[in-house]
């Protein structure tokens, strides 16, 4: 009996399997319910005593070569597929370039210009209050000039918005700031409007403000001289008179565009001229709402939409791809 065991000590030490299935049998062989290990066990006691010790020996040895046998293969078997997984000489999946959207390109293009000349960004909350967002502006309740903006109210509380402009987040520093104040406001704005290629109830504004001793009007279409130059490379540009309720005088700001092709008659109407923004002097009546002298301070204000600027400077037709997140047209901005 002895002589079997170390028949089969040697059967397990030469045993090499091809398959998974090979590997099962053998275990099932040696150490099932049926299998070896346990019928040398139930014949351990018809082994002479003087023989016992031996046998024992050679049958937990069996069973040890048995088990280690099984281990070390299904080891070298999960090595082997780690290592397939993690072949590091295989090539790996190409990684496509992302791109910036186009109206983050122009919004950080025309932060930087301004914050060359010395503007600082503020931000504020997209849900405003009425104050903020009106009275404070100039528009007290009932006021006509409010008709001017379709606005989302919350409905629990009527005294809640979504901000019609940045110009709130500006009455927000002038609140907390005292001048000389040089900021620019950058942000999402909500009104409520029939959504079109020319329109969204969604769009974005960037909005600058400058308080200080003996600011003019001279000033302030000097800063926008420089602006339109730099952004658009065009210097030539209008002030055409206008009404906005927080500035007095107010105006509209062309840009001459030029009529070298058949796209610019058409974004011009076959004018030349080109609106780009809204501006003015700040009223008094807004600086003594925030709590700021007008008789020893003034300032300017000017707004823009940014959506517009994208469509002008990408000759981008409909404001609606800007929302749509269509890759065929955010794609063309991969190396920007």
């Amino acid at each position: 009996m002895l002589e079997q065991i170390d028949a089969l000590l040697l059967e397990v030490a030469k045993f090499s399997p091809e398959s998974k299935e090979a590997l099962e049998n053998f275990r099932v062989k040696f150490s099932g319910k049926k299998g070896i290990l346990n019928d040398l066990f139930a014949k351990f006691k018809e082994v002479p005593n003087e023989q016992k010790k031996e046998f024992g020996q050679k049958i937990n040895a069996l069973k040890q070569a048995v088990n280690e046998r099984i281990e070390n293969f299904k080891t070298e078997n999960s090595s082997a597929k780690t290592e397939a997984k993690e072949d590091l000489t295989r090539p790996g999946f190409p990684m496509e370039m992302g791109s910036r959207h186009p109206i983050s390109l122009v919004k950080n293009r025309i932060i930087e210009i301004f914050k060359s000349i010395g503007f600082a960004v503020a931000d504020g909350p997209e849900i405003e209050d009425d104050w903020h967002n009106f009275t404070a502006l100039n528009l007290p309740e009932y006021h006509p000039a409010r008709d001017m903006q379709d606005t989302f109210f919350i409905e629990q509380n009527p005294d809640v918005l979504l901000r019609t402009h940045t110009s709130s987040v500006q009455v927000r520093y002038m609140e907390s700031h005292e001048p000389p104040i040089r900021i620019l406001s950058p942000g999402r704005v909500f009104r409520n409007e029939a959504i079109s290629s020319r329109s969204h109830c969604i769009f974005h504004q960037i909005e600058g403000l400058y308080i200080d001793q003996n600011v003019s009007f001279a000033d302030l279409k000097q800063t926008l001289q420089f602006f339109t130059t730099e952004l658009f490379g065009k210097s030539k540009i209008r002030l055409r008179p206008s009404y906005f309720p927080f500035t007095e005088p107010s105006a509209e700001v062309d840009v001459y565009w030029g009529l070298n092709s058949e796209t610019d008659y058409r974004i011009t109407k076959g004018t030349g001229w080109l609106e780009i923004m809204g501006c003015g002097m700040v009223d008094p009546a807004v600086l003594k709402n925030v709590n700021i002298n007008p008789d020893e301070f003034s300032g300017y204000a000017f707004g823009m939409g940014i959506e517009r600027i994208v469509m002008l400077l990408y000759q981008i037709g409909d404001i609606r791809m800007f929302f749509e997140n269509d890759l065929r047209m955010l794609r063309q901005f991969r190396s920007v």
